[in-house]
C-alpha cells in the first residue's frame, strides 16, 4: 500500500492481460484481501495459492499478506499426491486454485478439513470498507510467506520467510546489483519459487514494473528482451543455454544490464560463451531458507571474459566450516550463513529448525570454498539433491516411488550431468527374483505419482547397489 501511495500510475505489472499500476494492484489486492477475511478460516494457517503465475496471482500473494495472513504458493508442477502432502504438513485451510485443474478434486479427497475455492478475478470482488489486518505490514517478522524446500536433507520442509526478510534481501541486492533492481525486469522465473517472488517484492519496495510470462519460452524472452526495455532478468542455466541457442550466439539484446544466474553451479563454458556476445552475466549462490541471494557476482565489465567474483551480500556473513573449524582458503567444507535474510524456520518442525539453524547460523548442507579474496565457490547443491533444470529432485522421494513397483527389488537414484538441463535423473534398479526389466512399465508408475522433471530419464538395471555396512545406499557409488 505504501508503493502505490508513492507512484499510484505507475507501472508494476505488465503481462499479457493488460498493464497494471501499483494503484491498480494495490486495488485489486486490498479486495482479495477484503475477501480472505470475511471468508478464510479464522485461524493462522497459512492460505495455499495453486495459480499460474500471472498478474492475478501476484495480486492475491499480497492480498494474502494484507489479510494478515501467510500465503503458502505452491509448485504448479506437483501431482495431487504430492501437493496434498505439502498442504497436510503446513495444516493449510484454505487453497485457492483455478476452477479447471483437474487436481483439485482429488487434492479434496486427501486432506481431511481442507476447503477449496476457486480463485474469483480479483476486479470482480467487492472493496473493502474498513483498514485491513496487514495494511501495516513492512516491518513485522510475522511469516509473510511459507516456501517448500529440501532444507538440509530428505524431505521437502516448508522455510518461514518474513517481510523483514524480504526487505533484507531486496537491499542487499540494490547495493550489488546497483539500480537495475529499480527499473524493469522480466519475470519468467516461477513465481512459486523464492527466486521469482523476490522479483514481486523488488518491485513494491523500489517501484520498478514487472514483465510477467507465466513459463520459460526461449523465443518469447528473446522476443521480450529484443524490446530494449528490459534491465534485469534472471535465469537457472537451463534457461540460458536455451535462450544463447535459440539466438544462435548472437549478440545480447540492448539495454539488458543484468542477468542474475542462479539455482545451480553454471559450467565455466556457458558462463565464458554468454560473455563473448554481451550478456551482463552476474552469478548467484541462495537458497530458499536465506530468502534467494546468499552471495552474487556484481554486473561484470564491458568485454570480460570471466563474470565478477560472488561474494557475500550486504549483511549477510558467510563462512565454510570443515569440522569443528573454519576452513582456510581454498579448502572445502560446508556453507554456512548468518544475516538478516535468513529464515525464523521450519514450518510445523523444531527438529529440522533445530538441526539447520545452530548457534545463530544456517548450515546449509552445501559444499564450497572461499578464495584468498573471499569470493565462494560452490562444489555441490548438497550431498545427494539433484538439481534439473533449475527444480530440486530428492532422490530419496524418486526410490520410494519406484520401490512401490512390484518389479524393483531395490532402487538407488543420482543425478548425471546433462549440458542441458544441468543434470538428468538416473535410477539403477535391482529387479525381483525372475522378473526382468520393465522401462515402459516403470515410467507409467512415475507418471502417476511424480512431477515432469522428478522422473528417471533412464533406467539402468545391476545386480546390487552400493551400501555401507550399516545398509545405507551410497549414491555417489552409482555412476562409478
Amino acid at each position: 500500500m505504501w508503493r502505490a501511495a508513492q507512484t499510484p500510475d505507475a507501472p508494476a505489472l505488465e503481462s499479457g492481460s493488460g498493464v497494471w499500476s501499483f494503484a491498480e494492484l494495490a486495488d485489486r489486492a486490498r479486495r482479495g484481501a477484503g475477501c480472505l477475511v470475511d471468508q478464510a478460516p479464522r485461524d493462522a494457517s497459512p492460505i495455499g495459492l495453486l495459480l499460474e503465475g500471472s498478474a492475478e496471482f501476484a495480486a492475491w500473494f499480497h492480498a494474502v499478506g494484507l489479510a494478515g495472513r501467510t500465503a503458502l504458493p505452491l509448485n504448479l508442477r506437483l501431482t495431487a499426491g504430492e501437493l496434498a502432502q505439502q498442504l497436510a504438513d503446513a495444516r493449510v485451510g484454505l487453497l485457492l486454485g483455478d476452477a479447471h485443474d483437474s487436481r483439485l478434486e482429488e487434492i479434496a479427497t486427501r486432506v481431511q478439513g481442507l476447503r477449496i475455492e476457486a480463485a474469483r478475478p480479483l476486479a470482480s470482488l467487492a472493496a473493502p470498507m474498513g483498514p485491513l489486518p496487514g495494511e501495516a505490514v513492512g516491518d513485522g517478522d510475522a511469516p509473510l510467506s511459507v516456501l517448500f524446500t529440501s532444507g538440509t536433507s530428505g524431505r521437502a520442509k516448508g522455510a518461514c520467510l518474513s517481510w523483514s526478510n524480504f526487505h533484507a534481501s531486496a537491499l542487499a541486492a540494490e547495493d550489488r546489483l546497483g539500480s537495475v533492481v529499480r527499473e524493469r525486469w522480466l519475470a519468467c522465473m516461477p513465481l512459486f519459487h523464492v527466486g521469482g517472488l523476490s522479483i514481486l517484492m523488488r518491485s513494491v519496495l523500489f517501484g520498478g514494473p514487472v514483465r510477467l510470462q507465466s513459463r520459460f519460452d526461449a523465443a518469447a524472452l528473446s522476443d521480450a528482451l529484443d524490446g530494449g526495455d528490459i534491465a534485469g532478468v534472471s535465469l537457472v542455466p537451463t534457461m540460458l543455454t536455451r535462450l544463447l541457442k535459440h539466438r544462435a550466439d548472437r549478440a545480447a539484446p540492448p539495454g539488458l544490464r543484468a542477468l542474475l544466474l542462479g539455482g545451480s553451479a553454471a559450467s565455466p563454458e556457458l558462463l565464458a560463451r554468454a560473455l563473448t556476445v554481451g550478456y551482463p552475466v552476474c552469478p548467484t549462490y541462495g537458497l530458499t531458507e536465506a530468502t534467494s541471494q546468499v552471495a552474487t557476482a556484481a554486473p561484470p565489465r564491458a568485454g570480460a571474459s570471466s563474470p565478477s567474483p560472488m561474494l557475500p551480500l550486504r549483511g549477510t556473513e558467510l563462512r565454510i566450516v570443515s569440522g569443528r573449524s573454519d576452513a582456510a582458503a581454498g579448502v572445502p567444507g560446508e556453507i554456512v550463513v548468518r544475516g538478516p535474510t535468513v529464515m525464523q524456520g521450519y514450518l510445523y518442525d523444531p527438529q529440522a529448525t533445530a538441526h539447520a539453524l545452530r548457534d545463530g547460523w544456517l548450515h546449509t548442507g552445501d559444499v564450497g570454498y572461499l578464495d584468498a579474496a573471499g569470493g565462494l565457490y560452490v562444489l555441490d547443491r548438497r550431498d545427494d539433491l539433484i538439481v534439473s533444470g533449475g527444480e530440486n529432485v530428492y532422490p530419496a522421494e524418486v526410490e520410494a516411488v519406484l520401490l512401490e513397483h512390484p518389479l524393483v527389488e531395490d532402487a538407488g537414484v543420482t543425478g548425471l550431468a546433462e549440458p542441458d538441463l544441468g543434470a538428468r535423473v538416473v535410477a539403477w534398479i535391482v529387479v525381483a527374483a525372475g522378473a526382468t526389466l520393465d522401462v515402459e512399465a516403470l515410467r507409467s508408475h512415475c507418471r502417476e505419482r511424480l512431477a515432469g522433471f522428478k522422473q528417471p530419464r533412464e533406467f539402468r538395471r545391476v545386480a546390487a547397489l552400493p551400501r555401507n555396512a550399516a545398509g545405507k545406499l551410497q549414491r555417489r557409488l552409482l555412476a562409478g
